[in-house]
């Protein structure tokens, strides 16, 4: 499978495949190993700095957007 066939299946499963982030992105700025990389993307996304922080954005845009929390 393509990675735009395989985002596709994640859209239709109601995943937001737009900003993904990917080994280079990571290995074009840092000079790690695949496994290093990964392990700095997984700890970078979890960690609770960013989820609070795109929480806040959600609640941000979704007031903007007159989109109301439950």
């Amino acid at each position: 499978m393509k990675v735009e066939e395989a985002k596709q299946v994640l859209r239709d499963a109601g995943f937001q495949v737009e900003n993904l982030w990917s080994l280079p992105d990571v290995m074009d700025n840092y000079d790690c190993s695949e496994e290093e990389a990964m392990d700095l993307l997984e700890q970078t996304l979890t960690n609770d700095h960013v989820m609070e922080t795109i929480w806040e954005s959600m609640d941000i845009i979704a007031d903007i957007n007159s989109i109301k929390r439950k």
